[in-house]
């Protein structure tokens, strides 16, 4: 076997190799044959060929050649018959595509079969048959039927020969279409009487070697004068054919004329084509000599017919022309579109002119008719290009964005330059892989929530919400608390952050009194490689609650300390207890804010709120009813009494005087200071007679501010409600008699009325 390889590359600007490689091989090899080691021949790795999926793209043709991946070799698939695929086309040749992927490449096979002599010459009919009259003179020509060899070039029909040439010699003539005409010429003029019938061989040859041959019988039966043949007004006659004409279809007329009379005369035509199906396209009137289509003519598969038309009359004589019949094309073949490679999905940050399909596109028509433009019918981020004759590659045109369109079918429609104009089309799914372009975004720019204070730890906040345009992991998004620290303390230990969800809790229970509100800021991170995140800022602010009850800071309560007010016991009736002087000023504050943090003072009234121990008076003195009766006791014990009162008023009354300069001291020294001081007030005392209890008869007056330390308390106004006054009616005296008058003073908030109490 001989083989012979030619190898044409040319490289192309859109990221895949077209190149060409052509083969030479003799039909009828056996099925395993060799045919080239292509990947040699164009220089690819064998590994290669693996990982690319190499394959053979054959389009519509039978699959004659395979791809042996493994050794990189083209082999045959199918016996291939050479007259049977091309007829009497040459050269006879293949035509497939090899095409490798990731990248996309692509490359062009031609592999050419080459003709072997496995064909003898045949004639179509068993016999030839003649009738010649004697008289017909020397030099007549009889046409005879020209022998079919399937085989080309030089295995093809090479001469005939003809046995028994007593009278008859074989005469070839060279056609202008490289065809051979065989005629039989008579050289000598036959005689009915001798011999009436006549059978000559005739055989065809090829120059195939061994050479091959094939042979008919020609029959002549000898009549009697008939001498003028049959002759054509035309030599040759000419006409064209619309490829859609109708079965029917009258297209010429030839004519004949015998210039014999009779019999002799009359002509019937017939076609002698040996091309073979020209009978089942074309039919001649026998004795009109009109020709008519009878079959479907198409213009790809021939562009041009010929027929060989013969008259003859009764006599046996003939005469020949021939009829040029031109296929004129019509626009009847849409173009083809064959979908060599495509990629069902491309990355949405794909570079342009990145290719996603590869195509190629033929019409079978000619001229404008087989002129194809191919376009993309829809707006679509994509272009299609011409690579080389009748190949297009689809390729990105703009950049790709897959949070804009994730898949795109895109439309390829080619149409011929017809008239009217065909076209085809066919839509590739494309589908836009993610990539991690996109931040997580925030609903909100920044975030604000409240919480009452004395909250319970891990009390759910509220929640922060970020959204990733991205899809599939590219768009998980987790939520982290960025590291920060509230007056030195991490804010990790106040707060924490759910990472699935959002959620912001509490960890720690917050004391309006103690941090008022504080920020941070929270990251939202996606699940891209590598992560993208943005961040965002969250103000807590902690609401008051009216936790807190005042706190008097002046009088300064130690254990129930009691502010005191005495009344002498020698007070007769109508005596001035008090007047409406200022006995105190309470101070209190409220460490809550806002309305939870305003006082309210008041006073509470009732005797049952005074303290069991009285430790500056009751330890002296106690309550008691003066009996009425004398007894014989009496002057001695109110001569010492009067002694005693009199040594403890003189004692009392050093030491109001005493007390007034140390009060007058230290109201100057509380006037330039800001400490609280606890007053002292001794008791005063005197003798008095009297009966029953000292009556309660008091009035307060209560002055508030808004600011709890400049709060005043007043007591006593011009009037006699506020003068202790004793009972007239009582005629005795205040011997051993005491009585205290107590009222305590109260301070509550605004809000929840909570108080602080002081006595006095």
């Amino acid at each position: 076997m001989r083989w012979q390889v030619v190898l044409f590359f040319s490289m192309l600007s859109l990221f895949y190799v077209l190149g060409q490689v052509s083969y030479s091989v003799p039909e009828e090899m056996s099925k395993g044959s060799l045919v080239g080691n292509i990947a040699q021949d164009l220089g690819l790795d064998l590994k290669r060929l693996k990982t690319g999926k190499a394959r053979l793209h054959v389009g519509n043709s039978a699959e004659y050649i395979e791809l042996n991946k493994e050794r990189g070799l083209l082999l045959i698939k199918e016996r291939i018959d050479r007259e049977a695929l091309c007829k009497q086309t040459t050269p006879c040749a293949l035509h497939f595509q090899m095409i490798l992927e990731n990248p996309i490449e692509f490359y062009r096979i031609t592999v050419e079969i080459k003709d072997i002599n496995d064909n003898a010459p045949i004639f179509k009919m068993k016999d030839m048959v003649f009738e010649i009259s004697e008289s017909a003179v020397k030099g007549s020509t009889f046409i005879l039927e020209k022998a079919l060899d399937s085989d080309v070039g030089i295995n093809g029909l090479k001469s005939y020969l003809l046995n028994r040439t007593d009278n008859f010699a074989l005469k070839l003539n060279d056609n202008t279409d490289g065809g051979t005409e065989v005629e039989m010429v008579l050289e000598k003029p036959l005689d009915r009487e001798k011999e009436d019938h006549l059978t000559l061989t005739l055989t065809a040859v090829d120059g195939g070697e061994p050479q091959l041959s094939g042979t008919v019988q020609i029959h002549i039966t000898v009549l009697d004068v008939n001498d003028n043949a049959p002759v054509f007004t035309h030599s040759t006659y000419k006409s064209s054919l619309m490829e859609n004409s109708s079965k029917g279809t009258p297209l010429i007329t030839v004519t004949a004329i015998d210039k014999d009379q009779g019999a002799n005369g009359l002509v019937t035509y017939s076609i002698s084509n040996n091309i073979e199906g020209i009978l089942d396209l074309f039919e001649i009137h026998e004795t009109s000599g009109e020709v008519r289509l009878i079959g479907n003519v198409d213009y790809e598969t021939s562009k041009h017919y010929q027929l060989k038309i013969k008259a003859k009359d009764h006599g046996g004589l003939s005469g020949s022309s021939k009829i040029m019949f031109d296929i004129t094309d019509v626009n009847d073949n849409s173009p083809i579109i064959d979908l060599m490679s495509a990629t069902q999905s491309v990355l949405e940050d794909s570079i342009l002119k990145t290719v996603v399909a590869v195509m190629n596109v033929h019409d079978a028509d000619s001229d404008d008719n087989g002129v194809v433009k191919c376009f993309l019918s829809e707006d679509v981020p994509f272009n299609i290009e011409s690579t080389a004759n009748g190949f297009y590659s689809i390729v990105t045109d703009s950049d790709l964005d897959r949070e804009r369109a994730s898949e795109y079918n895109i439309t390829v429609t080619c149409s011929d330059e017809g008239l009217p104009s065909l076209s085809s089309s066919v839509t590739l799914t494309l589908q836009i892989s993610d990539v991690n372009d996109n931040a997580p975004v925030f609903e909100r720019t920044s975030y604000e929530a409240y919480i009452v204070e004395n909250n319970t730890p891990g009390l759910s906040i509220f929640t922060v919400k970020a959204t990733d345009a991205d899809w599939n992991q590219n768009a998980r998004v987790s939520y982290i608390l960025e590291g920060s620290s509230i007056n030195g303390v991490p804010v990790s230990s106040y707060v924490s952050v759910s990472a699935d969800s959002g959620v912001i809790h509490t960890l720690r229970s917050f004391d309006y009194e103690q941090i008022k509100d504080f920020q941070f800021r929270v990251k939202a991170q996606d699940g891209g490689s590598p992560p993208l995140s943005s961040n965002v800022t969250v103000k807590i602010v902690v609401q008051d609650q009216n936790d807190n009850p005042p706190q008097i800071l002046y009088p300064v309560q130690t254990g129930g300390s009691l502010v005191a007010e005495m009344v002498p016991r020698s007070a007769d009736v109508g005596y001035l207890v008090t007047k409406g002087t200022v006995l105190c000023t309470v101070t209190a504050t409220d460490a809550d804010e806002g309305s939870n943090g305003k006082v309210m003072y008041s006073i509470t009234n009732t005797l049952d709120d005074v303290p069991v121990i009285f430790p500056e008076v009751l330890s002296e003195f106690t309550d008691y009813i003066q009996d009425k009766e004398y007894n014989d006791n009496l002057t001695f014990y109110l001569v010492l009494a009067l002694a005693v009162v009199s040594f403890l008023f003189i004692t009392c009354l050093v030491v109001i005087i005493s007390v007034k300069i140390y009060r007058w001291r230290q109201s100057r020294i509380l006037y330039h200071s800001s400490l609280p001081v606890i007053p002292y007030y001794p008791p005063r005392y005197s003798d008095t007679l009297g009966t029953g209890a000292l009556p309660h008869v008091y009035n307060y007056e209560v002055c508030r501010t808004t600011d709890s330390r400049k709060s005043d308390c007043k007591f006593g106004r011009a009037g006699s409600q506020n003068v202790l006054i004793m009972d007239p009616s009582s005629t005795g005296t205040m011997s051993d008699i005491f009585a205290t008058i107590h009222f305590k003073i109260s301070c509550s908030d605004l809000s929840t009325h909570t108080h602080r109490d002081t006595h006095i």
